[in-house]
């Protein structure tokens, strides 16, 4: 029997968590948290910068849309968590094809239909390129995504790491012990400033955005959404007062606003395309 599509119902399935392993391209493991709840529809969540499935807006997330009826993955990029490879900085387009993999084997299979990106910090970041360029996924959600990285540098690494990188092109990030953990390169900030301006101008109509951020974020200001707000045409921004960049005492606030959203988009769906096939019938 196949998955049965979203109908208002689904919140009163049981919601069961099963551990996935998918292969990337890179034939790299890839490994993820389906929270299954019988639906057609799946929500793919995305962790942040040296973070994993495990991190709390995302386990929250999940879990919200599951009691919702709705299906949810939730995984590890490569060189994070579970999954095999190698962490490095500034892999932004090898976290998209990670992403973009995650999709293609849910898409491949002819019960499910993956109908949201969601992506905590740098894996917004990651949702809104592969949504713009792939333009086949109806709904992106960008939780607390930054968008000046540059800007960000010096507070997150400690003053004087960017103008390191302005004067010899590169940085180390150390441990408190010494150790070169790795490198931050001027080409890196450059490439990813490009990627996220040309994401957002050229991200379909037809694709509704999502962008939620804390008021009391300190790790990316709430400054940057407002610059989604002014490249994206289909974008819609909620600020929850008083959240920090983990939503750490906002969690059941996050997760609503998210799933709101995603289910008027799964609405909106089904009368588009019931209307569709009456058409059609009349032809």
């Amino acid at each position: 029997m196949g998955r049965s599509s979203l109908t208002g119902q689904g919140s009163m399935n049981q919601q069961q968590q099963k551990r996935v392993v998918i292969k990337n391209r890179r034939s790299e493991t890839l490994v993820g948290i389906l929270h299954e709840a019988g639906s057609k529809e799946l929500v793919i969540i995305c962790h942040g910068f040296r973070s994993s499935k495990v991190c709390i807006p995302a386990v929250s997330i999940a879990s919200a849309l599951a009691s919702e009826g709705i299906s949810a993955f939730r995984f590890d990029f490569s060189g994070h968590g579970e999954s095999e490879g190698s962490f490095q900085f500034g892999s932004h387009l090898r976290e998209a094809d990670d992403l973009r993999d995650v999709v293609a084997h849910f898409s491949n299979s002819n019960d499910r239909i993956v109908a949201a990106l969601v992506g905590h910090s740098k894996g917004g970041n990651v949702v809104i390129y592969d949504a713009s360029k792939y333009k086949d996924v109806p709904m992106a959600l960008n939780v607390a995504g930054c968008f000046d990285l540059e800007g960000r540098i010096d507070a997150w690494f400690g003053e004087g790491h960017l103008r390191q990188i302005r004067q010899n092109g590169f940085t180390n990030i150390k441990d408190k012990h010494g150790k070169i953990l790795y490198h931050v390169t001027e080409e890196n900030l450059k490439a990813r400033m490009v990627i996220m301006q040309t994401s957002a101008l050229s991200m379909s109509r037809d694709c509704r955005v999502l962008t939620v951020h804390g008021s009391a974020d300190k790790v990316v200001p709430v400054a940057d959404s407002l610059e989604y707000s002014k490249l994206i045409s289909n974008h819609e921004l909620h600020v929850i007062k008083g959240a920090n960049h983990e939503f750490a005492s906002h969690q059941k606030e996050l997760a609503t606003v998210v799933v709101n959203f995603i289910k008027a988009g799964l609405r909106r769906r089904r009368v588009e395309m019931e209307a569709g096939s009456l058409t059609l019938s009349r032809i």
